[in-house]
């Protein structure tokens, strides 16, 4: 039988009032009378309703956050940096895999609001314009996390994807690099066509080097298509000798794939790796790579989550985190 908050006052010999203000930490009960109460709560086994709580305070204290692959370390570590956060400010979690499919993404959307979340983080590759208007008719606020909207309309937390990708870049050419390949995610997300790919173009130009279509190989950031980039870059005349790549998964898949070909990193091709996640130090040699801090990314963002769901004031709903390289044995 499910205990109630009447059986519990009854128990106590207490107004329901006084319970519930003991239940939601309102100060103003006696120091014995709460300890009264949750003395039967314990006793009794109570656990306050949530829904009717919810209903009572039009807030549901759930934060709806949308992933795509929950099996990504990538998306992992931003995930448990939201999580931590939204146990600090006392919100429970729910956690859908949308698999990066739109269709699925929007019923997604829409099943959180209908299981009236007081926010939503969303995580996604491609943020289109079907998004945005479905975020603007949302009742409750939405942050993105490493994710890229390009009008910059709706609050996100990021790095600079493009600055980046020039300093990884720009960092082998001062080695005296100039056959640089990059190996890149989804072309049809913006933030590889408009951020990464930009910010090769631009350190290429920069020096002085001709940029070249044959170099830039599509991956899905899968260890598979890594292997098979490697492969493609490895037919080619003008052989690089230094290869960018724009996830951790898809690095590991070009090193093993130059290894299984009987190549040496970093003596044949210098590697740096974007990300930075655990992987990038189970492989060997352990990658060089851009670090982005992903539990920060994703933890900054349920903070400002937060701050919009109590409508605090908020001076910059865009904002970028710092990033940097960090030095390994995949590069000399």
């Amino acid at each position: 039988m499910n205990i109630t908050i009447y059986d519990v006052a009854r128990e106590a010999n207490v107004s329901m009032a006084t319970v519930s203000r003991v239940v939601n930490g309102n100060p103003n009960v006696k120091p014995a009378t709460r300890k009264k109460v949750l003395e039967v709560i314990s006793r009794l086994g109570y656990r306050p309703n949530a829904v009717a709580r919810g209903l009572a305070s039009k807030k549901t204290t759930t934060v709806g956050v949308i992933i795509p692959d929950i099996s990504s370390t990538f998306y992992a570590e931003l995930a448990r940096g939201i999580e931590d956060i939204a146990t600090m400010y006392k919100y429970n979690i729910i956690l859908s895999n949308s698999d990066q499919n739109i269709d699925k993404e929007l019923h997604l959307l829409n099943t959180m609001l209908g299981k009236q979340v007081d926010g939503i983080v969303f995580m996604g590759g491609n943020i289109s314009q079907e998004h945005v208007e479905e975020f603007e008719k949302s009742p409750v606020p939405i942050v993105l996390a490493g994710s890229v909207e390009e009008t910059g309309q709706v609050p996100s937390v990021n790095i600079d994807y493009e600055q980046a990708t020039y300093d990884a870049i720009t960092s082998f050419i001062e080695k005296g690099h100039k056959e640089i390949a990059f190996v890149i995610g989804p072309l049809h997300e913006p933030m590889n066509e408009k951020n990464k790919l930009n910010g090769y173009k631009r350190a290429l130009s920069e020096a002085g080097i001709e940029y070249k279509e044959d170099l830039v190989v599509e991956g899905d950031y899968t260890y598979d298509s890594g292997i098979e980039a490697f492969d493609k870059l490895a037919e080619l005349d003008n052989k690089p000798t230094a290869i960018f790549v724009g996830s951790d998964e898809m690095a590991l898949g070009v090193v093993h794939g130059a290894q299984d070909k009987g190549f040496a990193i970093p003596e044949d091709f210098e590697v740096i790796s974007s990300d930075n996640t655990r992987l990038a130090v189970m492989v060997r040699p352990q990658l060089t790579a851009v670090v982005q801090p992903l539990y920060d990314i994703g933890a900054v963002a349920m903070r400002l989550l937060t701050k919009l769901m109590n409508k605090e004031t908020v001076s910059e709903q865009t904002v970028l985190l710092p990033h940097r390289i960090e030095l390994r044995n995949s590069t000399k």
